[in-house]
């Protein structure tokens, strides 16, 4: 799976079981929430500046955010 959609699915899945929007996670991570929606759609290549904040805004190591996310996780694209 290529690395920007890996971080993408777990940005929102994150970010869900966190009840957070978008525009939460961006305020929180400062941050611009069509940004945060592009990350998590696996279409922008976010600085590690970028992906660091959005992981200190969720509260979870960095590294989590490049694990392998579950099969069969429903991760459609919208908010």
């Amino acid at each position: 799976m290529d690395i920007k959609i890996r971080l993408g699915k777990n940005v929102r899945r994150i970010r869900r079981s966190k009840d957070l929007s978008q525009e939460a996670l961006g305020h929180l991570s400062d941050t611009n929430r069509t940004y945060i929606s592009d990350i998590e759609r696996g279409l922008r290549n976010p600085s590690i500046e970028v992906v660091d904040r959005i992981a200190q805004a969720l509260g979870i190591p960095i590294g989590q955010l490049f694990e392998n996310p579950i099969s069969g996780s429903s991760d459609c694209d919208g908010q």
